[in-house]
């Protein structure tokens, strides 16, 4: 880590190397690694793949994808809940170089036909239902007005076995070949930030952001092919598909869906059960959790790391972790537009650290806090350090690792 005493600015470590693959290309390696290790688990159906049985179904739904006329730079949108078929989706897609749109299961019928509208989706993928959201019959009341829309497909329907079926008309070989067309730098992700501030935004994000990002990630949460990561947030967002699933699946971890929405008995019955070593969530979450009266029978104890985002950790909760074992967790900071997290602590950072700020720089990332107006770079404000910056306003994110929006939205806005 480089930093300027005196100013706002800090240039992080480029140890390790980034990754220079797509995520298909990157998730074949890990199988080939690790056949046999588990790589997901749905904790309340009960279904479970190791890493060669994940591959086998990502790919069989990428072949039916291509089948079904989707190809490269394609919108394909996936409404629905945190479930298995979320995450083969979301690889089925990054197989096959379409633009996986995630869409909010909270979203109501105005705001789902702002974003299939907004994104071009042309193909949906969407649960039956979430709570009390009828999914069919709200996309059956805007899909006439969802001008690129050609094809809806329901997870648990006729319409997705269907789909499944079509695989049988395109090889292992043509899907290989569409694979290895891909760039690393090609759009593959668009997420909707939460549009606080106006209408939902669309930020594009290529394979090197997001493979990369959930990749560093989990590098500073020492993840191996020996973690297992309980995800009870959701995939729709960045905290879930990229410092969940792409973190776990670039170091052969295990991702353990817990149930489709968040619910702190369940999260912590699928840890316990799992023996999961990583948890994730933001505080309101984990303080649910240990506010349940049953707490103390739940085995935590093979619970090491995690991450904790959204907003900073109160020292009450980060001393009921520690107290449970769980020294090493992990704060992050950042916006979906960096993919998502731009700081982190580290594992062995010291409490003060970790209850007081969101960290240092994630590795091969450079920050400053400029002057909005001058744009000169602002002095430290505090005596902590690099750890400052993360906290301040004004902030300019630089990613040198390559990661630009504006060349991935001139790609995109090419390739339709």
């Amino acid at each position: 880590m480089t930093t300027q005493p005196a100013l706002s600015h800090a240039i992080a470590e480029t140890t390790p190397a980034l990754l220079d693959e797509t995520i298909g290309d990157n998730f074949d390696a890990t199988v080939a690694r690790v056949p046999d290790r588990d790589a997901m688990v749905e904790f309340e159906s009960g279904r479970r793949w190791t890493y060669a049985e994940l591959r086998r179904d990502v790919d069989l739904l990428a072949r039916a994808l291509l089948a079904d006329g989707v190809a490269k730079g394609d919108r394909v949108g996936i409404w629905a809940p945190n479930c298995a078929e979320w995450t083969l989706v979301q690889y089925a897609t990054a197989k096959i170089g379409a633009i996986l749109v995630n869409i909010n299961p909270a979203y109501r019928t105005h705001e789902l036909k702002y974003v299939m509208n907004q994104a071009g989706i042309s193909y949906l993928v969407s649960a039956a239902a979430f709570k009390t959201s009828n999914y069919v019959a709200m996309i059956e009341e805007i899909r006439s007005e969802c001008f690129d829309l050609r094809q809806v497909v329901i997870i648990g329907q006729a319409s997705w076995d269907e789909l499944v079926a079509k695989a049988s008309s395109v090889s292992a070989e043509e899907l290989a070949r569409v694979q290895a067309e891909l760039r690393p730098s090609d759009a593959i992700n668009i997420q909707y930030t939460s549009g606080t501030t106006g209408f939902p935004k669309g930020a594009t994000l290529s394979h090197h952001n997001i493979l990369n990002n959930g990749y560093l990630v989990g590098e500073v949460c020492r993840y191996t092919e020996a973690d297992r990561i309980c995800i009870p947030v959701p995939f729709y967002h960045c905290f879930g598909m990229v410092m969940g699933n792409l973190a776990a699946t670039s170091h052969g971890s295990c991702m353990v869906i817990p149930a489709p929405g968040f619910d702190p008995a369940i999260t912590l019955a699928a840890t316990a059960a799992e023996k999961c070593t990583s948890l994730y969530g933001v505080p309101t979450m984990f303080i649910a959790e240990w506010a349940l009266p049953t707490i103390g029978d739940y085995d935590l104890s093979t619970v090491r790391t995690g991450i904790m985002a959204g907003s900073p950790c109160p020292a009450s909760m980060m001393t009921k972790l520690i107290d449970a074992g769980i020294d090493e967790m992990t704060i992050c900071y950042g916006m979906t537009e960096t993919s998502p997290v731009s700081t982190q602590t580290r594992t062995d950072d010291s409490f003060d650290q970790k209850v007081n700020t969101v960290g240092r720089a994630g590795p091969h990332l450079e920050i400053k806090i400029v002057d909005p107006v001058s744009g000169e770079t602002l002095p430290r404000a505090g005596a902590r350090g690099v750890h400052d910056l993360g906290v301040l306003g004004h902030a300019r994110l630089l990613e040198r690792a390559g990661q630009d929006r504006r060349g991935a939205r001139r790609r995109l806005d090419e390739d339709r």
